[in-house]
């Protein structure tokens, strides 16, 4: 578990900019009992690769895509334990953070890995985002 001072600067970058934080695995389950249109989910980390290009490829994202997540939402991996954990559970994919997650009414339809993050600049990861935002959150069910 990371101390707090460590983690408020990297947690604000995501809940500055929009994005709910879910804190405990009840926060969690209720989100995913109503979920409806698209939700970005990104499970946040202290991991360099966060800071350095996940944070700020999926902030440039949301700045630049002309379509945009309904919701946004954020778990911290190694601070917000149960919540992270649970969240994990809605995602049928090996744990991995830093990650991004977007569902549609309920289900994961994209999902981004840590070794898809790593090694990407921001703008790629942006650009990503944004070609993925076109194709989910545009398209009208």
């Amino acid at each position: 578990m990371y101390p707090p001072q460590l983690v408020a600067p990297m947690k604000a970058q995501l809940t500055d900019a929009g994005f709910t934080e879910l804190l405990s695995a009840a926060d969690v389950d209720k989100f995913f009992e109503d979920q409806k249109g698209t939700a970005l989910i990104v499970i946040n980390s202290v991991c360099g690769c966060a800071a350095g290009t996940c944070r700020p490829g999926v902030l440039g994202s949301l700045q630049k895509a002309s379509v945009k997540p309904d919701q946004l939402v954020t778990v911290f991996a190694g601070f917000d334990v149960e919540a992270t954990q649970r969240m994990r559970e809605y995602i049928p994919m090996p744990p991995s953070s830093p990650s991004i997650a977007l569902f549609k009414d309920g289900e994961l339809v994209h999902f981004v890995e840590r070794h898809h993050i790593e090694g990407r600049s921001a703008e790629m990861i942006a650009q990503h985002l944004e070609m993925v935002f076109d194709e989910v959150c545009g398209a009208e069910a």
